[in-house]
């Protein structure tokens, strides 16, 4: 698939779920995979609110309570 066709395909979810992008905060960082995830989640009419209450538990369910990730230094097979 192109790049132009996901991109379509994004801006069709969004569409989809009432997320207009043009009033859409500057500075959110999401993935394309994990956008779509999110919005293919989300009834029709969800709204911004919905997406963007989906990206905050998802980054919430990632990030350890300390806030980084733990490394380990051990040797993995």
């Amino acid at each position: 698939m192109t790049d132009e066709r996901r991109f379509e395909e994004l801006l069709a979810e969004f569409e989809r779920v009432g997320v207009d992008l043009h009033s859409f905060p500057a500075g959110i960082t999401v993935r394309r995979e994990e956008a779509m995830r999110i919005l293919h989640s989300l009834p029709d009419h969800a709204g911004p609110a919905a997406f963007l209450a989906r990206i905050r538990e998802v980054q919430q369910s990632r990030t350890p309570p300390h806030g980084t990730e733990r490394q380990t230094l051990e040797a993995r097979d």
